[in-house]
């Protein structure tokens, strides 16, 4: 099995060392669940969605980073306000702002972090291009 290097807080890796009998043990069960939730989560909420719905998301997180305390669906509402307001994406893309935010508010808090994650990932992914934003909507 192919071996990740990512960081933890300390508070976590306590967690970890708490609840399973090493932190190793406890990464390799946590982090393929959290993959597998994730993608599971992605590709309900996409359905949720018109593409050019995704792709003001998307273009709403660029040169976003996604940290613990700016992860909810309040937090995902105003992003997406803010880039209408500023960008005007709501008119780029042809979309109702308040139809769009309907739907933003039916999201879990869970689910609009994974749509956060989602989309902020299409800007640091190795595909990443304006031009191919339709391509990563279908794919990912």
């Amino acid at each position: 099995m192919p071996q990740v290097a990512a960081r933890i807080t300390t508070e976590q890796e306590k967690w970890l060392k708490d609840y399973f009998r090493t932190k190793s043990a406890g990464a390799e069960f946590i982090l393929p669940w959290v993959v597998d939730t994730f993608f599971r989560a992605i590709t309900t909420i996409k359905h949720c969605f018109s593409d050019s719905e995704l792709a003001l998301i998307i273009s709403a997180h660029k040169n976003l980073r996604i940290q613990p305390n700016n992860s909810s669906k309040d937090y995902l509402r105003l992003r997406i306000a803010e880039a209408c307001d500023t960008k005007d994406l709501h008119n780029v893309y042809g979309l109702s702002r308040d139809a769009l935010d309907a739907k933003l508010s039916k999201l879990s808090n869970t689910d609009a972090t994974a749509l956060m994650v989602w989309a902020a990932a299409f800007w640091v992914s190795k595909n990443c291009s304006a031009d191919n934003i339709s391509e990563y909507i279908s794919q990912y």
